[in-house]
C-alpha cells in the first residue's frame, strides 16, 4: 500500500483501546489493514494467510477487521 493511500486511510482507523494483557506487541494497523485486503483480494481463508508475508496471523488481521466494523 502506498504511503499516499495510507495517509488517506489512517485517520479513518478507530484509535486502538488499551492493552488489557501483557503478551505479543500489536501488530501495526497499516500492516493488519494490507492482511485483510491481501485475504479479500485473493479468496484465501483467514487461517492460510502465509506469516512470511509480514501481515500478523489471519486471526489477528479478522479480529482487526471485526473490531473496525464495531467501532463503525
Amino acid at each position: 500500500m502506498s504511503d499516499e493511500l495510507w495517509s488517506l486511510i489512517e485517520p479513518l482507523l478507530p484509535e486502538p483501546g488499551p492493552k488489557l494483557v501483557s503478551g505479543r506487541p500489536r501488530v501495526p494497523d497499516r500492516q493488519a489493514l494490507c492482511g485483510i485486503l491481501f485475504v479479500l483480494h485473493t479468496g484465501i481463508q483467514w487461517e492460510y494467510l502465509p506469516q512470511e508475508l509480514g501481515f500478523g496471523s489471519g486471526m489477528t488481521c479478522w479480529r482487526r477487521l471485526a473490531s473496525w466494523n464495531e467501532a463503525g
